[in-house]
């Protein structure tokens, strides 16, 4: 694996642990962090061979806010801003950081030399090699921790998640199933469902025997219960709400119950106000001018100015008898972002 793919993955997960390994009780801090995010919860070590995986564990952590922090100093902004102090070049750069990494390898590869058994260690080790980069090395720990503890949901969900980015569908829809199984309280596995059916509707088509729109109620349907589960998410709200975008013809009372609800999960001003675009869309795209026009009065951020513009010239088309047809706002175009906010994890970790 190249250095400039390791580091094109770090996410913004390392910033969150950056902050929990800085806390009084550092495993405990990681151990909520994880089952923040993931809904598995991580148990803090109790027996040796658990103090010594939580060891290796706690140092891919560090590793990866480490790395983290370099990127964050090293970006362009830092740059921009005279703010870097790294005076070496990118090949360097790249190389520090795969070295770093390469120390947890080393950790992982001799705690599972010595505990061949402990399906835990696997499956942590495939977590870290997913989020450096290297899927491959990823599915062969997870495969090897299936094998050791089969009934372990989280093992499921990582193996689907690979299958359905790098191929074999009917084993991702087959493994988001069996991760639900075993675990029917884990929004995540639902979102992640969710999201695959959603894209890939003409493998669901195939391997579920339905039409696309029974497709599509299935994917909205897995959606809706990852909200029921986790009703404040604003990810799993917007995520949701976005999918009827896709949708033809437009279920507008559907899209605008969803977009309606997103704005009730929204946690900031900046949340509220794309959300406000999305609903000035929509109501755009049914004829509801008025109400339209109120959501954009409501969008006041920088941010969102060419967006706004953008939907008032096409709302002033639209109330105009003489307009152009073709002006009209299609129902498929690309939808106004959502506030940048950290993606539902993909990869729990044990």
């Amino acid at each position: 694996m190249a250095a400039i793919d390791i580091f094109s993955r770090v996410n913004n997960f390392l910033m969150g642990l950056f902050g929990a390994l800085v806390a009084t009780n550092p495993p405990l801090a990681v151990s909520n962090l994880v089952q923040e995010q993931t809904g598995l919860a991580v148990p803090v070590a109790a027996t040796p061979e658990e103090k010594e995986l939580r060891a290796v564990m706690l140092a891919d952590d560090l590793a990866q806010a480490e790395v983290g922090d370099w990127i964050s100093t090293n970006s362009p902004t830092s740059l921009a801003t005279g703010t870097n102090t790294l005076a070496e070049s990118k090949a360097a750069f790249n190389h520090r950081i795969a070295a770093r990494f390469d120390e947890v390898r080393h950790r992982y590869d001799g705690f599972l030399r010595n505990h061949p058994g402990n399906a835990r260690g696997f499956l942590a080790y495939g977590s870290f090699l997913n989020e450096i980069g290297d899927e491959e090395g990823a599915r062969t720990q997870y495969e090897n921790s299936r094998q050791l503890d089969p009934k372990n949901p989280a093992v499921w969900n990582n193996l689907a998640n690979y299958y359905g980015e790098y191929g074999q569908l009917t084993n991702a829809f087959a493994y988001y199933a069996e991760a639900i199984r075993l675990k029917p309280d884990e929004p995540v596995y639902y979102q992640n469902f969710a999201t695959t059916v959603y894209l890939f509707r003409s493998d669901a088509r195939a391997f579920y025997h339905c039409n696309e729109q029974q497709v599509f109620d299935k994917s909205l349907e897995l959606y809706r219960q990852a909200i029921k589960l986790a009703p404040g998410n604003f990810v799993f709200a917007t995520d949701y709400a976005e999918s009827y975008y896709g949708i033809k013809p437009l279920r507008t009372n559907d899209a605008l119950a969803a977009w309606t609800n997103a704005l009730q999960a929204a946690h900031t001003d900046l949340e509220r106000q794309g959300v406000e675009l999305h609903l000035a869309r929509v109501k755009l795209a049914a004829g509801y001018f008025t109400e339209a026009s109120n959501h954009l009065a409501a969008v006041t951020n920088a941010n969102y100015l060419d967006l706004k513009l953008r939907l008032e010239r096409n709302l002033a088309e639209r109330e105009n008898p003489t307009a152009d047809p073709g002006a009209e706002i299609p129902t498929n175009a690309s939808a106004p972002p959502v506030p940048a906010v950290p993606p539902p994890p993909r990869q729990p970790k044990p």
